[in-house]
């Protein structure tokens, strides 16, 4: 067979093997202490949190998403942390306290209690840490008027939830 038909070859060989379809598992617990247990094995075997869900499900569930990393990505990679609180002042200080160690805002959910999933990627260990903020508010225009002011000083929207009240979390990067 000649040279150049096997290159050929080999080469869709690559291909196909590079279009294999990602990985995905499902995580599903009433509990978050056992959640953030469970997103972290995933994540020491490989594995990164694309999705969140949590609330309205059967039983209020909460559910994580997460895709195995291409081959050859360190697969001790990220590191997560599940923030979960009742009481707005609480959380907002978490979510510092967690950036502060590195992390950044990677999901929420709600349902008795406001939860954020926060992400902590082992390769940005050197890099400036964010800053955030929560606005809370039952006032739709008290909302609009408190994220145009957030976003005049620098933040960027991340998410929005409710739990009573609508709540949405800001981040400013640091320079």
């Amino acid at each position: 067979m000649p040279k150049y038909l096997i290159a050929v070859l080999l080469s869709f060989t690559a291909v196909a093997f590079a279009q294999k379809s990602p990985d995905y598992k499902l995580l599903a617990t009433s509990r978050t202490s056992t959640m953030e247990k469970e997103i972290n094995q995933m994540a020491r075997d490989g594995y990164r949190l694309v999705g969140t869900m949590g609330g309205d499900t059967h039983e209020g569930e909460i559910i994580v998403t997460m895709r195995k990393l291409a081959k050859g990505d360190d697969e001790d990679r990220f590191q997560y942390k599940l923030l979960a609180t009742s009481r707005t002042g609480t959380m907002e200080r978490e979510l510092q306290e967690a950036a502060d160690q590195g992390y950044e805002y990677a999901g929420q959910m709600a349902r008795d209690e406001v939860m954020v999933i926060m992400e902590r990627d082992k390769t940005m260990e050197n890099k400036s840490r964010s800053q955030y903020r929560l606005l809370a508010t039952s006032r739709t225009g008290t909302m609009e008027k408190e994220l145009n002011q957030a976003a005049t000083d620098g933040f960027e929207f991340m998410g929005l939830l409710k739990r009573g009240e609508v709540m949405a979390i800001m981040r400013r990067r640091a320079q």
